[in-house]
């Protein structure tokens, strides 16, 4: 199974139609829908910090693209908080790109992408774990 993963950046992007990054995101989102159509086994996620800090209220009418792509919530829950916080203390990087980090380990898969601006700081919170990371 592959797994594609939002950070902060990516959110930004296809919450924000004129964001430079806005196709790009949404090309890698449409890939996802159109193996899913396809029979392929793949999801994405967003780490709910993520969600907070690019502010994506699901419930709001500017949401309503972003909705269309079923991305699934991560929770920071008590043990992804703990991996989180381990992340944290390593690596010096905020909560958001710590919880990607602890949701990149709690996923099953061996397949996991992350769309991301930083792919280095993606790279970092995940390991030792490996992961492809996408510049968009």
């Amino acid at each position: 199974m592959r797994a594609v993963v939002l950070d902060n950046e990516a959110v930004h992007a296809l919450r924000t139609p004129r964001h430079a990054k806005h196709r790009t995101v949404l090309a890698h989102l449409e890939g996802v829908a159109h193996r899913r159509r396809k029979g392929a086994s793949v999801i994405a996620v967003v780490p709910t910090a993520v969600r907070v800090e690019a502010g994506w209220d699901r419930t709001e009418p500017a949401s309503a693209v972003i909705n269309r792509f079923r991305v699934g919530d991560r929770s920071l829950d008590t043990s992804a908080a703990d991996v989180a916080a381990t992340i944290h203390a390593r690596t010096s990087k905020g909560v958001a790109d710590s919880h990607v980090g602890a949701t990149v380990r709690g996923l099953p898969d061996d397949d996991v992408v992350i769309l991301s601006s930083d792919p280095g700081d993606m790279t970092l919170v995940s390991s030792p774990q490996a992961i492809t990371a996408v510049q968009i």
